[in-house]
C-alpha cells in the first residue's frame, strides 16, 4: 500500500510539472575542450545550465563515462528561470588525448543529457640537464 501511494504522488507531481510545461534543462555548451594542458594542471571544468521550464528541475543521477571523470552537481530542485552549474573533474595525470561524457538522468526535457569533455594532456617538459665544468688542477 506504502508503494502505492508513493507512485500516486510520484505521478501525480508528475503530472502537474507536465500542465505547467514540466522542467526543462538547457545548457550554454555541452562540450567543454581543456585544450591543450600539462600534467597535474587544474582538473576542474564547469557547465551552466538553466531551468527554462515551469517546474522545478530535479537532476537524479550524474554519471562520468570512467572513474577519471567525476561530476558535482546540486541534488536540491532548481526552480524555473534559475541557473545552476555542474562542476566536472578529469584526472589530469593521465598523459595523452581524452574524451570523456557524463551522463545525466532529470525530470526534464529532455531527460538525459550527455555532456562532453575533451582534450589533450602532455607530459611534463624535460628539465634542462646543467652544465657542469670538470675541476682544474693546478
Amino acid at each position: 500500500m506504502k508503494k502505492l501511494f508513493t507512485l500516486t504522488v510520484f505521478v501525480f507531481a508528475f503530472m502537474m510539472g507536465m500542465s505547467q510545461g514540466g522542467a526543462k534543462i538547457e545548457f550554454e555548451r555541452t562540450t567543454v575542450d581543456y585544450g591543450v594542458i600539462e600534467q597535474h594542471s587544474d582538473p576542474y571544468r564547469v557547465f551552466k545550465y538553466k531551468n527554462t521550464g515551469g517546474a522545478p528541475l530535479i537532476i537524479s543521477h550524474a554519471k562520468g563515462s570512467c572513474g577519471c571523470t567525476v561530476p558535482e552537481y546540486s541534488k536540491e530542485p532548481l526552480a524555473p528561470g534559475q541557473e545552476g552549474e555542474i562542476k566536472v573533474r578529469y584526472a589530469t595525470n593521465r598523459i595523452g588525448l581524452f574524451t570523456k561524457t557524463v551522463t545525466l538522468t532529470t525530470n526534464s526535457t529532455p531527460s538525459v543529457v550527455v555532456l562532453t569533455i575533451k582534450g589533450k594532456v602532455l607530459a611534463p617538459a624535460p628539465k634542462p640537464v646543467e652544465e657542469t665544468t670538470p675541476a682544474t688542477s693546478h
